[in-house]
C-alpha cells in the first residue's frame, strides 16, 4: 500500500499467549478432568446407595481403594514418566483412567465399584508426576510456581464442574434401562478420551515442538540446555537418603489427609449433617472448589512475585507456604455455625489447601534435577494418598460409631500448621541437593 492510500489499515492481531502458557492450560484441563472423575462417587453416593447399601465405613473403604492405588501409581507413574517421557506417558495414563472411570457404570455391586476405584486410582496416580515434568521441561525457575498454580487450578475447575454436572446428569438423563448415576461415569470417562486428541496434537517437548518461536526458545534456553543426553534415572535409595525428601513426603502425608477428607466427604457432610438433597448439593458444593482454583493461582503467583521482588527461592516459597497454612484451622468452627458460614469456612480451607498444594508440588523442582522429578513426585504423592487413607478410615469408623464430624474437623484443621513446622525443620534451605556425581551427568 502506498503512503497516500486511503485504504483502512487492519488493526494488529491480538498476540496469542506464549506457547508455554498454552501448554500449562492443556495440562490444567487434564487435572480438571481427573478431579471431575474422582468426585463422581462422592457426589453420586446418595443415588448409588439406592441400589447398593453403603455405610460410612464402606464409603471410606471405597475412597481408600482409590487412594491406595493412586499413591502406589504416583510412584510408578513418576518412574513411568522418567522412562517413557511426558508425551507418551501422559497419553497412556489418561486413556487408562478414563476407561476405569467409565467402568464404574457397569458395576453390579460394591465389590465391582471397589475394583473400579482401584483402577481409577492406578490411572490418575500418574497425573501430577507428569504435570511436574511438564513444568520442569517448559518453565524457568522464576515461572514454575505460577505455572504450577495454573495447572493445579484444574483441581478447582474439576471440583466446580462436578457437583452441578453430576446432579444434572442424574436428574435429567437415563436410558437403556440403566440407573441415571451410571451415566455419570460413562460421560465423564468419555471426556478424558476426548482430551487425549488435544494432547496428541498440542504437546511435544520444547526441544522439538514445531510451534516454538525463536523468541520463546531463547527465553527457555536455560531449561533446554543438556536435554538431549539426560542422565539415567536416579536410584530410589539415593533420593531417600536426604532429610529434605522425607520432610516433603511427611508434609504431604499430613496435609493431603485433610484435603482428601474435605474432597470426598463434603458432599456427604451436607447430605447427612445439614439436611441437603442432591439438587441442593449441586447448587452450593461447587463454591469451595472455586475458592480452591483461586488459591492455586494466588499461592503460585505470590511465590513468583516474591522472587521477582528479589527474595530468595527459600524465602519466597516458605512465606507463601506459611500464609497458606495459617488459614486452615478455620474448619474447626464448621460444626458451630449456620449453613452459609459452613460454605464460607470450607471455601477458605479449600483456598488455603490448594495454595499450599501448589507450592509443595514445586519444592521437588527446587531440590532435584529434572531426570529425578517423576520419581520424587511419586514418593510425595504416595505420602499424600496414605494420609488420605488414614484420616478417611478414621472418619468412617467414628461416624458409624455415633461420633459427630467435630473431632475429625479439629484434626483436619491442625494438619497444615503441623506440616509447615515440619518443613521448616527438615527443609532448611531450598537449593539443589548434593546427589552423587554419577547421577548428575550422563
Amino acid at each position: 500500500m502506498t503512503s497516500g492510500s486511503l485504504s483502512p489499515v487492519a488493526p494488529p492481531a491480538t498476540p496469542r499467549p506464549a506457547l508455554r502458557w498454552r501448554i500449562a492450560l492443556l495440562v490444567s484441563a487434564a487435572i480438571a478432568i481427573s478431579y471431575l472423575d474422582r468426585q463422581t462417587l462422592p457426589v453420586a453416593i446418595g443415588e448409588i446407595r439406592k441400589d447398593f447399601p453403603i455405610t460410612n465405613q464402606l464409603k471410606a473403604l471405597l475412597d481408600s481403594a482409590f487412594l491406595l492405588t493412586y499413591g502406589l501409581m504416583y510412584v510408578g507413574g513418576g518412574r513411568l514418566m522418567d522412562v517413557l517421557g511426558t508425551r507418551r506417558g501422559f497419553l497412556w495414563i489418561m486413556v487408562f483412567w478414563s476407561l476405569a472411570c467409565a467402568s464404574h457404570g457397569l458395576a453390579g455391586g460394591v465389590a465391582m465399584l471397589a475394583a473400579s476405584r482401584l483402577l481409577l486410582g492406578a490411572g490418575e496416580g500418574g497425573g501430577f508426576p507428569a504435570a511436574t515434568r511438564v513444568v520442569a521441561e517448559w518453565f524457568p525457575v522464576r515461572e514454575r510456581a505460577t505455572a504450577m498454580g495454573i495447572i493445579n487450578a484444574g483441581t478447582g475447575v474439576g471440583g466446580i464442574v462436578a457437583p452441578p454436572l453430576i446432579a444434572w446428569i442424574i436428574l435429567h438423563t437415563g436410558g437403556f434401562g440403566l440407573s441415571a448415576w451410571r451415566w455419570v461415569f460413562f460421560i465423564t470417562g468419555a471426556m478424558g478420551l476426548l482430551w487425549t486428541l488435544w494432547w496428541l496434537r498440542a504437546y511435544y517437548s520444547p526441544a522439538v515442538h514445531p510451534a516454538l518461536g525463536a523468541e520463546e526458545r531463547e527465553h527457555l534456553r536455560p531449561v533446554l540446555e543438556n536435554t538431549d543426553t539426560p542422565p539415567p534415572p536416579v536410584p530410589m535409595a539415593e533420593l531417600l537418603r536426604f532429610r529434605e525428601t522425607w520432610g516433603v513426603i511427611g508434609a504431604k502425608f499430613l496435609t493431603d489427609a485433610a484435603w482428601y477428607f474435605y474432597l470426598f466427604w463434603l458432599p456427604k457432610y451436607l447430605l447427612d449433617a445439614r439436611g441437603f438433597d442432591l439438587k441442593a448439593v449441586g447448587k452450593v458444593a461447587w463454591i469451595p472448589p472455586a475458592a480452591a482454583a483461586v488459591g492455586c493461582l494466588v499461592g503460585g503467583g505470590l511465590s513468583s512475585w516474591l522472587l521477582h521482588r528479589g527474595h530468595s527461592v527459600n524465602a519466597a516459597r516458605k512465606i507463601a507456604l506459611g500464609l497458606s497454612a495459617a488459614v486452615m484451622p478455620c474448619v474447626m468452627l464448621v460444626p458451630h455455625v449456620s449453613v452459609p458460614w459452613v460454605i464460607f469456612l470450607f471455601s477458605v480451607a479449600f483456598f488455603g489447601q490448594q495454595s499450599w498444594s501448589t507450592l509443595v508440588m514445586i519444592l521437588p523442582t527446587d531440590l532435584f534435577p529434572r531426570h529425578a522429578l517423576g520419581t520424587v513426585a511419586g514418593f510425595v504423592g504416595l505420602g499424600g494418598a496414605l494420609g488420605g487413607v488414614v484420616l478417611g478410615q478414621l472418619a468412617g469408623w467414628l461416624l458409624d460409631h455415633g461420633v459427630s464430624y467435630t473431632p475429625v474437623l479439629v484434626i483436619a484443621g491442625s494438619l497444615h500448621v503441623t506440616a509447615f513446622f515440619l518443613l521448616l525443620v527438615t527443609v532448611r534451605s531450598l537449593q539443589p541437593l548434593p546427589l552423587k556425581p554419577q547421577y548428575l551427568t550422563a
